[in-house]
């Protein structure tokens, strides 16, 4: 029993987990508890992947970039690639990250792994309808086929 009570729950994450999956998977939590639809490593266009793309219940889409270090932002070239993807862009990071690296006008969405909170909502800026409807389509067919190969993972797809 004391070896429980000196862990901590970080101590409890899959062993293969990096950084920036387990500010993910508290992204994923937290809009699971707002109601929306989350798709990880989801690929709105060839060369992009977004690390979390939610289908929220007015049907916003919200690409959500984790983030686990400043390294990890820096480094990132890509993101403004993915504005022409959603509604809304926000980032994910831990509770230690430089908040003041984060651009102004993107949301931000503080995470430990286990939950999180949106503690500065992105400004929106609507899809055109067909970009809208194709990238509906994409999630749902990226979604159902990952449901497949977990149901038979010998199955081409």
């Amino acid at each position: 029993m004391a070896f429980y009570a000196a862990m901590t729950m970080r101590d409890l994450d899959p062993p293969m987990m990096q950084p920036g999956q387990i500010l993910a998977r508290g992204v994923v939590r937290h809009m699971v508890e707002l109601g929306h639809a989350s798709l990880l490593e989801f690929i709105p266009s060839r060369g992009l992947r977004v690390d979390v793309m939610v289908m929220t219940g007015q049907d916003e889409l919200w690409v959500i970039e984790c983030k686990s270090s400043r390294a990890d932002f820096t480094s990132d070239k890509k993101w403004q690639n993915y504005l022409d993807w959603c509604d809304r862009y926000f980032w994910a990071v831990d509770p230690d990250f430089d908040l003041d690296l984060l651009p102004a006008d993107t949301g931000i969405i503080l995470t430990d792994g286990y939950g999180a909170d949106i503690i500065r909502p992105a400004p929106i800026d609507k899809l055109a309808p067909a970009r809208r409807k194709t990238l509906m389509k994409k999630m749902v067919q990226q979604a159902t086929a990952r449901l497949t190969r977990l149901q038979d993972p010998n199955v081409t797809l």
